[in-house]
């Protein structure tokens, strides 16, 4: 392959989270995978440090194809927080927090870039340096991330649209939420390290598909 090139990989799991606007007691995600949360998850395979720049996986143009929706589902916990307690009343003051989450969703994602960026990400994903979660580190995939003929020598649109479907059956229509100049924002843009938490715009266009008979 010369060039461009895309790398395919597999999100399914019984629990997905790929939240941008997380604030404290509450903690969202988005119906498909964030970019933030994508990148962040190769980081992880590469075994790059928070601290480290992210400007070459950034320009990477993100693509999902959505092969079965997941359910949206909430998660309502509870802890106590022992030393906010002794400052004060000696009893234990609970902290409360809403967690929501995508239950059996399974994703096609798609990066296009530099090809030489992308055969480093397949080869780190094949063996990843750190263990692999999908949006949060207690939700582990229930299948390789890493396809076999993930890297493909084919642009974004056209990867995601012939690649066979990760579900059987296949779904008999599906949405593509694929990159763009204009379109519907995302917050999950990567501008720094990733331990700044500093995200920008970036924009998408959803193609909705049926399959014909």
């Amino acid at each position: 392959m010369n060039g461009r090139a895309t790398l395919l990989l597999c999100l399914a799991g019984p629990m997905q989270s790929w939240g941008t606007r997380s604030r404290f007691d509450e903690r969202d995600t988005n119906l498909e995978p964030s970019k933030s949360g994508v990148l962040g998850l190769v980081c992880a395979a590469l075994g790059r440090d928070r601290s480290e720049p992210v400007d070459d996986l950034a320009g990477l143009r993100m693509g999902v194809r959505v092969d079965r929706e997941g359910v949206l589902k909430r998660d309502f916990q509870t802890a106590q927080n022992i030393a906010k307690a002794k400052k004060g009343s000696g009893l234990a003051a609970t902290a409360i927090s809403q967690r929501y989450y995508l239950s059996d969703a399974v994703f096609l994602v798609g990066l296009e870039g530099p090809e030489q960026l992308l055969e480093r990400c397949f080869e780190a994903l094949r063996e990843p340096r750190w263990a692999l979660s999908l949006g949060r580190k207690s939700y582990v995939p229930d299948r390789p991330i890493s396809l076999p003929d993930g890297l493909q020598n084919e642009a974004l649109t056209d990867a995601l649209a012939e690649y066979p479907p990760l579900v059987n059956p296949p779904p008999k229509a599906y949405r593509r939420v694929i990159e763009a100049e204009s379109g519907a924002m995302r917050m999950d843009q990567p501008l720094a390290a990733f331990s700044t938490r500093r995200f920008g715009p970036r924009y998408v266009e959803t193609i909705m598909i049926t399959q014909e008979a």
